[in-house]
């Protein structure tokens, strides 16, 4: 896993994301999957981006299954948001940085 990217289980799920403190970003990907390839380099550099600020995250889909079919992940890449616990918004598909950076900053300032 890259500088500042958790590689997320679902034995670890709990303990990461639903007990973490403050913002969590999680991409939920899987190594066929192209659009996960192209959108994970964005991903990295959001994590370095807002180190101490977002706790960033990767879950593979094939290897932690119960999460996905949890989250009702219907298409990959899908990156979710999570704070307290909850979700609190997730983007679909391979989306341009400026749009994830809207979304951290939105979510970092409520």
């Amino acid at each position: 896993m890259a500088e500042g990217i958790v590689e997320l289980t679902s034995a670890a799920w709990d303990n990461e994301v639903l007990q973490a403190s403050g913002l969590v970003m999680v991409d939920f990907w899987a190594v066929w999957c192209g659009p996960c390839r192209m959108i994970a380099p964005t991903v990295e550099e959001l994590a370095k981006e807002y180190a101490g600020k977002v706790k960033v995250g990767k879950l593979n889909t094939d290897e932690n299954p119960d999460i996905a079919s949890k989250y009702k992940i219907m298409g990959i890449p899908t990156i979710m948001f999570f704070k307290g616990g909850e979700k609190v918004d997730q983007v679909v598909g391979a989306v341009p940085k400026p749009q994830l950076k809207a979304k951290l900053d939105a979510l970092l300032g409520s």
